[in-house]
């Protein structure tokens, strides 16, 4: 039954979002053209519902089977999938509304709040406790909702903001739930296995439409969604864990988590506010050094791509080893960003300090 969810979701998301984009049309959800876009023309940008109806329907296949209590791991209730439905209703309606109307970041924000509550307080899931290396099991209390908020608001923004090029956000997102999947897979958790991989299919199809040069766009109706779910199934996956083990989906969402935090850097060297929009993002520098739009999404594949690889050995390395891959990791990122001049033309504190102690 699982193989066949995974077909029944794929199609479904190549057949669903044709109609979706007459809907968008037809609802007024459309994407202008202006300086910051890439796009020259009106585009459609309601792809995200046909990513969500498609996981809908692949969910309902295995509904009996997500349920059961051979399947629900020790730290999930048999509420969470119910929290996980309504919270992502919760995300895909403000998509949507925000998608046809450009609602404000407030607008968004509540929603993206009121999603992340249902998550805690209905379905249970949480950040509680860490286990530190040399330190041992710290307790975070009452600390713990405001984590989880955090983390789920955070990660549901950032895949929201490096949906900027045809097929990125998407492809991205289809990694990184690959790359849970698998790393479900590892740990036996067949739970997030199955949401993830149908997921991940349901994104894929829509890629069909969406790779350069797209014929949709997802909107904030997919992304939202996608960052949304992609931090449900990483806590499910990894909460109440040792250190290391919550280090991993943040090696996983390294593209979006990274990007997302330099534009903030990025913004306070500027003196602007962390919030507002630019055009110096990953995929607007790759592009400004000459690369073509289909070549700059491949070559953010392939570093999501690596970080996924990353977070695998992270997962079987020891606790030194470990510590010396995301310190090579964070060493290699510092370099690139500073290469590309992601954090500001002027930001190389790294190279310059290497260019100082070679004279």
């Amino acid at each position: 039954m699982i193989y066949v969810s995974l077909i029944v979701a794929f199609v479904a998301s190549i057949l669903l979002t044709p109609l979706v984009k007459r809907l968008a049309f037809r609802i007024g959800a459309v994407d202008a053209p202006n300086y910051r876009k890439v796009h020259a023309r009106i585009m459609p940008r309601l792809g995200g519902l046909a990513i969500f109806l498609a996981f809908l329907i692949g969910v309902a296949i295995l509904y009996p089977y997500l349920t059961s209590n051979g399947v629900l791991p020790w730290n999930v209730s048999k509420y969470s999938l119910l929290a996980i439905i309504i919270g992502a209703c919760i995300i895909v309606a403000t998509g949507v509304i925000d998608d046809m109307r450009e609602i404000s970041a407030k607008a968004k924000m509540l929603g993206q709040l009121a999603a992340a509550l249902i998550i805690i307080f209905v379905g249970g899931i949480q950040i509680d406790t860490i286990n530190l290396p040399f330190v041992g099991v710290l307790d975070f209390g009452l600390l713990s909702i405001p984590l989880t908020i955090l983390w789920i608001v955070g990660i549901t923004n950032a895949i929201n903001l490096i949906d900027g090029l045809d097929g990125l956000a998407a492809g991205v997102s289809t990694i990184a739930l690959i790359t849970l999947a698998i790393m479900a897979f590892i740990m036996s958790n067949m739970f997030v296995l199955v949401l993830a991989a149908i997921l991940a299919v349901a994104s894929f199809g829509f890629l069909f439409y969406n790779f350069h040069p797209a014929k949709i766009f997802m909107g904030d109706t997919g992304a939202l969604f996608l960052g949304f779910m992609i931090s449900v199934l990483a806590l499910l996956g990894f909460k109440n864990v040792a250190f290391v083990a919550l280090i991993i989906p943040v090696i996983i969402l390294g593209v979006p988590i990274s990007d997302t935090f330099f534009a903030i850097v990025r913004r306070v060297r500027m003196k602007k506010k962390w919030s507002d929009p630019d055009k110096s993002h990953l995929h607007h520098r790759l592009l400004d050094m000459g690369f073509t739009h289909r070549q700059t999404v491949l070559i953010i594949y392939g570093i999501a791509m690596m970080f996924g690889l990353a977070a695998i050995i992270f997962s079987m390395a020891k606790v030194w080893g470990a510590i010396l891959l995301i310190a090579v990791i964070l060493t290699a990122i510092e370099i690139f960003v500073e290469v590309i001049g992601l954090a500001g033309k002027n930001y190389k504190p790294l190279l310059n300090f290497v260019r100082i102690f070679n004279k």
